[in-house]
Formats: structure tokens, sequence, C-alpha cells
């Protein structure tokens, strides 16, 4: 793997670290610190997904105009100038606007670092895509480990963590990322775009049927961040064994992707499958959460859950890049991103509103229902691109 592309996941773990000190407690903190219902909280979480929904699509955008060293140094001065506020300032309306922040400028980040992944290593397939997916799972392992020594003493001392981790990431970026951009920019090419008719353009149809199927997961994959957080407390499982469900989750995608990419290099092979397999284990771990009232049970539904991301995750920004027309993979990397934003942003606050109105159990049924038919847009994503290849030989084969 070339050096640049340890690089990238250095920023990419460092970025994730600082996040998890922070993501699995929003609801709770929203909840029981600033005394808000799940509602509210779902709320609150979606402003931030919508933050970062817009931070996708400004970062790739900015990436194919300016690059990468420019786009990420904007991102990262909004994005640690929120954390730094938030470490001082933590009510319920500097928790809401900072919390934006934090997701606008984070959001950016994310397209360029996929965007560039691909441009320094285009032969490198999907292999830099599961580079990145291993390092945010390491970071998250790290971050959800040490939120129990953090916030022990006190819960918002996680602010501070982040703010930190933030201020260390933007000193590295500014140091480690000047010689990449030369060479990432070499491989940019601005060729002049020709308006394509929305009806004919084939690779646009085929990422929002994929798109469609994302949303889904994330929804429900927020609620493990969201509802089910709040759920194990009313249960009385601990802030640390919740906090372990996130490490477990972590440390099975670093230990377990050597594996995994053998099983999918030797049975499934193409993306399409390694995406319907992913939803399908997306709906089992919620059927057996709604059989969780202990620990163990929430555990098993958990690495159901970890193995289904491990099978999607990574296909998705893979099949973008395939898509991508030179010059635009900023773009593309920011809308299935943007996309997975649209997902965290809807999730919280229809689930907390399911939960709210019903029960959570509801919820867990809903989800099962919702993910199951998202899997026929994954069966027929790839049919435009087929009506494509009859009138040229220039789509990619996926």
């Amino acid at each position: 793997m070339p050096k640049s592309i340890w690089i990238l996941l250095i920023t990419m773990t460092m970025s994730i670290t600082g996040a998890s000190f922070l993501w699995p407690l929003n609801a709770i903190i929203i909840h029981e610190e600033l005394g808000k219902s799940l509602t509210i909280a779902g709320f609150i979480l979606l402003l931030n997904s919508a933050a970062g929904a817009c931070g996708n699509l400004v970062g790739g955008r900015l990436f194919d105009g300016i690059g990468s060293y420019r786009t990420l140094i904007i991102a990262l001065s909004i994005a640690t100038g929120s954390a730094c506020l938030l470490a001082f300032q933590h009510s319920f309306y500097y928790y809401m606007f900072l919390l934006m922040g934090i997701g606008f400028g984070s959001g950016m980040m994310i397209p360029a670092l996929y965007a560039l992944a691909g441009s320094l290593w285009p032969e490198g397939g999907r292999r830099p895509f599961n580079a990145i997916y291993v390092s945010q799972n390491v970071g998250v392992a790290l971050g959800t480990a040490l939120i129990g020594i953090i916030a022990q003493n006190e819960l918002t001392n996680v602010f501070r963590a982040n703010a930190l981790m933030h201020v260390v990431l933007f000193i590295f970026v500014i140091f480690a990322f000047r010689g990449l951009e030369a060479r990432g920019a070499t491989t940019q090419v601005k060729e002049t775009r020709e308006k394509i008719p929305f009806r004919v353009h084939y690779r646009i149809h085929a990422l929002i049927l994929i798109s469609i199927a994302f949303v889904i997961c994330w929804m429900g994959y927020t609620q493990w961040q969201a509802n089910v957080s709040v759920h194990t407390q009313n249960l009385g499982i601990s802030l640390g064994s919740y906090s372990l469900f996130w490490t477990v989750n972590g440390l099975m995608i670093v230990c377990a992707q050597p594996m995994l990419a053998w099983v999918i290099r030797k049975w499934i092979q193409k993306l399409k499958a390694q995406m319907i397999v992913g939803v399908f284990l997306f709906a089992l771990s919620f059927l057996v959460l709604t059989q969780a009232e202990q620990f163990s049970i929430f555990m098993v539904a958990m690495i159901i859950l970890t193995i289904g991301e491990m099978f999607i995750w990574p296909a998705v920004p893979t099949v973008a890049s395939q898509l991508a027309p030179k010059g635009r993979e900023g773009f593309y990397q920011g809308l299935v991103n943007s996309v997975a934003m649209v997902g965290r942003m809807i999730g919280p606050v229809f689930g907390g509103f399911i939960v709210d109105m019903y029960s959570i159990y509801v919820l867990f049924y809903v989800l099962v229902g919702m993910l199951i038919v998202s899997i026929p847009f994954l069966l027929i994503y790839d049919t435009p691109l087929k009506k494509q290849r009859e009138q040229t030989t220039h789509a990619p084969k996926l």
C-alpha cells in the first residue's frame, strides 16, 4: 500500500477517534444532562447530520475545484473551532449549533479523503476504500474504549477530549498533506463537463438506486447511537457496557477484515451481492434486538450488525468511485456520503418519534420491514448501466 494512503488512514483514524468521544453519548447527554425528550434529541442529531450532508456536498465540490489540501484546511478550521467552543460552552443552544458546526466541517473532510484515496491509488480497486473503512473503525474502537475513562468523573469531559483531538489533527494535516496535494492534483482531470440530460444520466440513476438502500441502512444503524443507547440505560445496562458494544464493533472490523475479504473474493466477488448480504444481516440484527433484554443478546445483535456493515459500508464508495467520470470523483463521493448523512439525519428523529408514540420494539420491526424492502433497489441498480452499455462501450462494469 502506498505511503500516501497510510497518511490518509492516520488522518481518518484521528478524526473518528475524536468523534467517537462524542457521538455515542449525544442522545444520552441531550436526554439526561440537558433534560430533553428523545424526539428533541433526535431533532438535534437530525440537524447535526443535515449539516454533515451539506458539508459532504460542499467538500466534494471543493475537492474537484481547489484540491484536497485547501479543502481539508477549510473543513478542519470549521470543525476544530466548533469543537473548541463546545468544550467551554455546552448549554442546550450552544450544543445544538456547535454540533452542527462540527458536523459540517467533518462532513467536508470525508469526500475529500475518499476521492483522494481513489486518485492516489487508482489501481488499488476496492482496497483503498476497505483500508479507509478499517481505519475508521480503529478510531471507533479507540474512542469508545476511552469513553469510560474520559467520562468517569464528568460526562462533559468528552467535549474537551474531542476538542483536543481536533487540534492535533489540524496540526497533522497542515504538515502531512502538503506533498499529497501535488501528487493528488496530477491525477485530477479537469475536463469540460458536457451537460447530460437526467433521463439518460445512467451513472446517476444507478447511484440513486443504491442510495435508497444506503439511506435505509443508515436509518437503522443510527438507532444504536440514539434510541438503543437510551434503551440499554433503561434496562440497567451501564454506560461502560454500552461503550463496549462499539469497542467490539471496531475491533471486530479491524481483526476480521482479512478473513471477510477472503470470503468476498472466494464466494461473493460481485459488489451487488456483497451489498445485499449486508442488508440481510442488518435485518437479522434488528430481529435479534426484538428479543434483547440482557447484555449478551445486545452483543449478539451488535456482532451481526458489524458483519453486515463490513459487507455494505466499503462497497458503496467503491461503486461510487467506479461510476465517477474523471474530474468528478469528489462530487460522486460527496453525493454518497451526503446520502449516508441523510440516513443519519432522518434515523434518530424517525426512531425517536416511533419510540415516543409506540415502543422501541415496534421500531425494530419497522426497520426490519424497511430493510427487506430496500433489497430490490440493489438488485436492479445496474439496470441503467446495462442500458448505457447498449449505447456505448465506456460504461464501468461493476
